[in-house]
């Protein structure tokens, strides 16, 4: 998944006159296109070729708009498969996965991170991905929303920092910090599959 999603014409393209339909899946599609900050909901609306005004019918302001698109992206990101890996090599993959998400769209952190700006379609897909986890590893539901949240938590506040500054030098040093990245996420999935919590 990119954040340069093209967007589909909607039913209403084909006809002469008649307005763009408007869909929360569009919505999300222009906004990804856009990318969180920098959206704005004249940008958005001239994406989906509608006026701001047909956009506020839809979305209540631009908080809202944000948290749409933010959604959409989440809930769009797939669990790494799990393939024949222990659990270890699952969570480099899952961190790995998440750190990609983080770089491929900026401002998506946040979202990710505080609970209380979470959607309950996000809320249901993370704990859809716990379930999963738990049933795969023989783990129970309580390990294995530990573990997942903290390698999450972790990973998504370092690929925001990295990635939060996009020049020339970054882009250069980008080899090594990746590198550096996955062994300091290394580290804290064996501390974390370590560690017990109460």
């Amino acid at each position: 998944m990119t954040n340069t999603a093209t967007l589909a014409p909607g039913p209403g393209h084909s006809r002469p006159g008649r307005p763009p339909t408007i869909t929360r899946e569009r919505i999300a599609d222009a906004g990804m296109v856009m990318g969180l900050p920098r959206m704005t909901f004249v940008g958005v609306a001239a994406l989906l070729g509608v006026s701001h005004m047909a956009l506020y019918k839809h979305v209540a302001n631009l908080a809202a708009l944000k948290l749409l698109v933010a959604e959409a992206i989440f809930t769009r990101w797939q669990l790494p498969d799990t393939g024949n890996d222990d659990l270890e090599h699952f969570l480099l993959r899952f961190s790995a996965s998440l750190r990609e998400l983080v770089k491929a769209f900026p401002g998506l952190a946040p979202y990710l991170i505080r609970r209380k700006v979470a959607t309950p379609a996000m809320l249901a897909s993370i704990a859809a991905h716990q379930a999963e986890v738990a049933h795969l590893y023989g783990i129970s539901i309580d390990r294995a929303r530990w573990l997942l949240s903290t390698v999450a938590f972790h990973c998504i506040a370092l690929a925001d920092t990295v990635y939060a500054v996009a020049d020339e030098a970054r882009e250069e040093d980008d080899e090594e910090l990746e590198a550096e990245f996955d062994l300091g996420m290394h580290a804290l999935i064996i501390g974390a599959l370590a560690m017990q919590p109460r």
